[in-house]
């Protein structure tokens, strides 16, 4: 599913305009961004957490010219779903039909 899918997926079971919608869902990702940014996790009930996550430094190779490269501490951002909706979407797959032949 696109983002323009799920704008028409809310649109047509709210009845809210697609526009507003859109509008919404914009402002929503522009503030998980920039309170990640900001270095302020985003806790969801029953949907996940958005989180920052560290990475040590570490050493590298540069595959091309065969040295070691420094690669510096930095921070990721990364989803953590929450047990309601792992436990659902292991649900509902485990009931889809398989398509083996």
């Amino acid at each position: 599913m696109r983002k323009a899918d799920l704008v028409s997926s809310i649109s047509e079971k709210t009845g809210v305009p697609k526009v507003d919608v859109l509008v919404t869902l914009e402002y929503f990702f522009t503030e998980v961004k920039d309170s990640l940014a900001e270095g302020e996790n985003v806790y969801i009930r029953g949907f996940g957490s958005f989180v920052i996550k560290r990475r040590a430094k570490k050493i590298g190779r540069h595959i091309k010219k065969n040295i070691a490269i420094e690669i510096p501490e930095h921070y990721i951002p990364s989803f953590k779903p929450a047990k309601i909706f792992v436990d659902q979407v292991k649900q509902n797959v485990n009931e889809l039909p398989n398509d083996e032949s």
